[in-house]
């Protein structure tokens, strides 16, 4: 699991980033206080701005291939604060074009699809409809003319270079990095708000190192951004949707629990020697998901000392993980089952000649 953490390193080491511990003074929430925020880029100015009461924003994107799964809930919480205790306005993108053109699916229609689905959880998880906007790039088509101005300022051997892009895949692919970066800019062009974060995995950074030195060629002021730390599956490798290793918040309660279960465990090879020796927390997936995402420091302390002297097992400790995350999972599909078609209208940007509802209703969704 240490591997997952060389593309955090990577960023500081080779990109330039700074590290989020070395800020002085950082938000009181979850995805700071038990170390999923890895790294930043201009944060701290963000953060002294949104203190000091400036219109600020998030922009905060996800990909339409798939549905949340437990490692999303920490970014979109971390949102849910900053519109909550600051007001913040919060764009989300929804990435239904890159996701047709990196062929993460087979057609526009089930990106769109996805981008619906996506929609509604979004709505489900609290945010504020008349602060969030959602931007589903097929239904509001005006972000590919900023994307084209923007396109100006890049070139094509720039691109290939960054994403490290070939000859033989297709031009949207290389075209998309601008679509992005209009994305981000959005708040700045739209409602004027200089003062912009972007939350992103340390695999994403590539768009932003190119959207920040497109804001500079154009005028716009460079969006901060905080790097959240990898977090490894269910079976201790890289969360992917690929892998079937992650744990998804609108999958079966019988599913959640399978996977929990098998999770990568630090227990002993037996109850017995379990009891003797004591398990291994550094390395077991279900403490690093409690540690992470539920517990506070003490609780998480507690537990750690409980599971290494043999307190604890293995079977125990996934209980406690499943028993946190079903009540998490339940709350949120109540809220899920409640949203409306109203509802999405208030969130969604889209042309003026768009039926939301039609679509939606298409798209099976609603």
């Amino acid at each position: 699991m240490a591997d997952l953490e060389e593309d955090n390193k990577k960023l500081i080491e080779k990109f330039g980033a700074a590290r989020i511990s070395d800020i002085g003074e950082l938000p009181d929430f979850y995805t700071f206080t038990n170390g999923l925020i890895y790294s930043h880029r201009d944060f701290d100015i963000y953060f002294k701005n949104l203190l000091k009461g400036e219109k600020s924003a998030i922009v905060s994107g996800f990909n339409a291939s798939g549905t949340p799964h437990l490692g999303h809930l920490a970014v979109f919480d971390t949102n849910l604060f900053f519109q909550r205790k600051y007001g913040a306005k919060v764009y989300i993108p929804i990435s239904d074009d890159e996701s047709y053109v990196s062929l993460k699916v087979k057609t526009q229609e089930e990106a769109l699809q996805n981008s619906f689905k996506l929609s509604r959880a979004i709505v489900a998880l609290g945010f504020d409809l008349n602060n969030t906007k959602l931007i589903i790039d097929e239904l509001y088509t005006d972000i590919y003319n900023y994307a084209i101005k923007l396109s100006r300022g890049v070139t094509y051997s720039e691109i290939r270079a960054i994403y490290g892009y070939t000859h033989d895949q297709n031009i949207g692919l290389h075209f998309y990095p601008t679509v992005q970066a209009a994305h981000i800019i959005l708040p700045q062009i739209l409602d004027h708000i200089k003062n912009v974060l972007v939350p992103i995995g340390p695999d994403e950074d590539s768009h932003l190192r190119t959207c920040r030195d497109l804001a500079g060629k154009f005028g716009y002021t460079k969006p901060a951004v905080l790097h959240s730390l990898f977090m490894p599956g269910v079976d201790g490798q890289k969360m992917s949707k690929s892998r079937g290793n992650a744990i998804f918040i609108l999958d079966a309660e019988k599913e959640i629990r399978k996977k929990i279960m098998a999770s990568f465990s630090g227990g002993a090879t037996s109850i017995e020697e379990h009891r003797k020796i004591g398990g291994n927390p550094d390395v077991d997936i279900a403490y690093l998901y409690l540690k992470s995402y539920f517990l506070n420091h003490d609780e998480s302390k507690q537990v750690y000392d409980d599971y290494k002297k043999g307190k604890l097992l293995s079977g125990e400790l996934k209980n406690m993980l499943f028993e946190q995350v079903m009540k998490r999972v339940s709350d949120f599909r109540k809220a899920y089952e409640k949203v409306t078609i109203k509802d999405l209208e208030k969130v969604i940007m889209k042309n003026d000649d768009i039926d939301l509802q039609k679509l939606a209703e298409k798209a099976g969704i609603m």
